[in-house]
C-alpha cells in the first residue's frame, strides 16, 4: 500500500503528551512542509507563530478552555490568516488592499490555512510525533491577539499541540462513506440511515475505549451546535480590520 496514504488515514488526535523537546530540525522541517504549501494566488495569506515557552502555553491552554494538553507539549502553533503583509506588499507597490473587507476573504485565508495545518499534522506524524488540532484559540480571540502580537489585519484561526505521545488516542469511527462521498449530484437521502447506522458505530466504539461520557453524533454535535460557541469571533474579526458585508 502507498505509505502517504496509510499516514493520512491513521490520523488519531492525541491528547496525551511526554515533556520531551522537539528538535529543531525536526521542527524545522514540519514547518517547511506548511512554509511550502499552496495558498489561494500565491497570496501567502497564512503565517504560524511558535510556541514553546512553557508560561505561554500555560496561557494558551486556559484561553482555549482549559486544554491541558496545550500545556504539557513541548510545542504549541497557532496558524494566523495574515492580510496584514499582503496590505504591505501591496502598499509597497502604490495600490491599496481592500480585499480583506470581503467574506471572501476570510473563506480563502481559512482554507489556506486548512491546507497549511494538514501539511504540519501529516510531517509532525511522519516524523513519529502526535499532535491534535485545536479550535479553542477562538473562543477567545483577541486575548490569543494580544498575547501573541498579532497586528492589524491577522486573525488567529487554528492552533496544533505537537509532541512526543505518552498514551496513544484511539481512532475514532468516521461516518458511512457514502454520507461524504458523492458522485455527481450531492445525495440527502442516504443520510438518515448513515446517522443512524454512525451512532450505533459510536456506540461501540465508547464502550471499546471505557468512556462512559460518550453519546451519539447528534447529541454530541448539538452540544456545539445548539448555540454560537464562539461568540467573541466577529467582533474580534471586525476589530482586527476584516469586514463581512462584502
Amino acid at each position: 500500500m502507498n505509505k502517504i496514504t496509510e499516514l493520512l488515514k491513521s490520523h488519531r488526535s492525541d491528547r496525551s503528551y511526554l515533556n520531551t523537546p522537539i528538535d529543531d530540525r525536526v521542527l524545522d522541517d514540519i514547518i517547511a512542509c506548511a512554509w511550502l504549501a499552496p495558498t489561494s494566488v500565491n497570496s501567502q495569506q497564512v503565517s504560524i507563530v511558535v510556541t514553546r515557552d512553557a508560561a505561554t502555553r500555560e496561557q494558551i491552554a486556559e484561553l482555549a478552555g482549559g486544554q491541558p494538553w496545550i500545556a504539557k507539549a513541548p510545542v504549541f502553533l497557532t496558524f494566523v490568516l495574515d492580510m496584514h503583509k499582503s496590505k504591505l506588499g501591496i502598499i509597497a507597490e502604490g495600490k491599496q488592499q481592500i480585499a480583506h473587507e470581503s467574506l471572501e476573504s476570510l473563506i480563502s485565508g481559512a482554507t489556506d490555512v486548512g491546507i497549511a495545518l494538514e501539511a504540519v499534522m501529516i510531517a509532525a506524524r511522519s516524523h513519529g510525533l502526535g499532535m491534535v488540532p485545536i479550535g479553542g484559540i477562538r473562543r477567545s480571540p483577541m486575548a490569543m491577539v494580544e498575547l501573541l502580537n498579532l497586528p492589524e489585519l491577522t486573525f488567529p484561526v487554528a492552533g496544533v499541540v505537537l509532541g512526543y505521545v505518552d498514551q496513544p488516542a484511539a481512532q475514532k469511527p468516521r461516518m458511512p462513506l457514502e454520507a461524504f462521498r458523492h458522485e455527481e449530484r450531492y445525495r440527502g437521502s442516504v443520510l438518515p440511515e448513515a446517522i443512524s447506522q454512525y451512532n450505533k458505530t459510536l456506540d461501540t466504539h465508547w464502550q471499546q475505549t471505557g468512556r462512559t461520557d460518550g453519546d451519539n453524533w447528534g447529541n454530541n454535535t448539538a452540544s456545539y451546535y445548539q448555540h454560537i460557541y464562539f461568540p467573541e469571533v466577529r467582533p474580534a474579526i471586525l476589530r482586527q480590520g476584516f469586514g463581512i458585508d462584502k
